[in-house]
């Protein structure tokens, strides 16, 4: 391993004003997102969606740092031929990869997951390094509810998080470590605050037993926020508090940079509650956003599977990127928004 080299990929991908695109949904969850737009989720069309992201070069070369890939879309070709990993690097970003298999049921836990994929792991990220990515991203999902999450839940997802870091690192590869306190439920900000603590405190003990080296790695976890059933939904400023406060007493200052998912907010909270906590600033990590639907939510919406409407689907993307990359350095203001609509 060359920490050094990995080092520089993990700062890069925390470039101030950058961040990186989640575009790693899996074949089901795409399905989703395109039946609420009503396009057929074809291999050609998921393929002609991200190429139109790919090539939107305002928003790929000034915000994007790096996109998180699905297994499929690593393999793609462009409709010239050119390969989507190569579509990434022209614009200047950096092609990564979702390395996981997905959740099972854990057993003798009711209503909790541990996510699989561990095995021939190894291999696949030599073939996918071979490909173009220099990094991973591998995801632990963790519910809460009426006595859950169990310590098993935690420990479990844990361990496969520090095994996964590890096999990158030793495939030169950067880990995105990303333990996932779901914002389902009714739960308050101060119980996600809590079981979120519980996470990260277990995750990093795991990492340092596998001996993962932490100034090659990001994390990207959900923010301390209210469920999304709660009556009261904690003010922007609250979350932003609390979140800082949390990861100041969890996450060591050797990991460089963490970019959070947005799990479920709206377009405009996500970058209202990262814009926030870089006002605060006075951080040892550099903090920025790995966003799937925070960013994709509006271009799908604006494309509508038409050719005709792919400037108007990069237009989309681009704005949602530029807020989230001024959000990244405390830049963004509200009225910002507006001027675009």
């Amino acid at each position: 391993m060359n920490l050094s080299d990995l080092n520089k990929i993990a700062l890069a991908m925390v470039t101030p004003g950058k961040g990186i695109l989640a575009a790693d949904e899996s074949s089901g969850t795409i399905k989703k997102r395109f039946d609420a737009i009503k396009v057929d989720s074809t291999e050609d069309n998921r393929r002609d969606y991200r190429e139109m992201l790919f090539r939107s070069q305002e928003a790929m070369s000034k915000y994007i740092s790096g996109v998180i890939l699905y297994d499929e879309t690593i393999w793609q070709n462009a409709k010239d031929g050119t390969p989507l990993v190569k579509l990434i690097e022209q614009a200047g970003a950096i092609p990564g990869i979702k390395v996981d298999e997905g959740t099972q049921a854990l057993p003798n836990c009711p209503g909790e997951l541990v996510t699989v994929g561990l095995d021939k792991l190894a291999e696949r990220l030599k073939k996918y390094y071979e490909r173009g990515a220099r990094f991973a991203k591998w995801r632990a999902v963790i519910d809460i509810g009426p006595r859950i999450p169990t310590q098993t839940a935690i420990r479990a997802n844990a361990h496969a998080l520090a095994r996964y870091a590890a096999l990158c690192q030793a495939a030169q590869i950067v880990p995105i470590v990303e333990p996932e306190v779901l914002m389902d439920g009714d739960h308050d900000i101060d119980r996600c605050y809590e079981v979120t603590q519980r996470v990260l405190n277990r995750t990093f003990q795991e990492l340092r037993v596998q001996r993962v080296a932490l100034e090659g790695m990001i994390l990207k976890p959900n923010m301390a926020i209210s469920g999304k059933k709660c009556p009261k939904q904690a003010p922007v400023l609250e979350v932003a508090e609390k979140t800082i406060r949390l990861l100041k007493s969890c996450v060591p200052a050797a990991v460089p940079g963490i970019a959070f998912l947005s799990g479920g907010q709206s377009d405009e909270e996500a970058t209202a509650h990262l814009d926030a906590m870089n006002k605060i600033g006075n951080l040892p990590w550099r903090l920025t956003f790995s966003y799937g639907r925070a960013l994709q939510a509006a271009p799908q919406k604006a494309w509508s599977g038409k050719p005709d409407n792919v400037p108007a689907g990069q237009r989309a993307f681009s704005h949602r990127a530029r807020m989230n990359g001024l959000a990244s350095t405390g830049n963004w203001e509200a009225g910002l928004e507006k001027q675009a609509a």
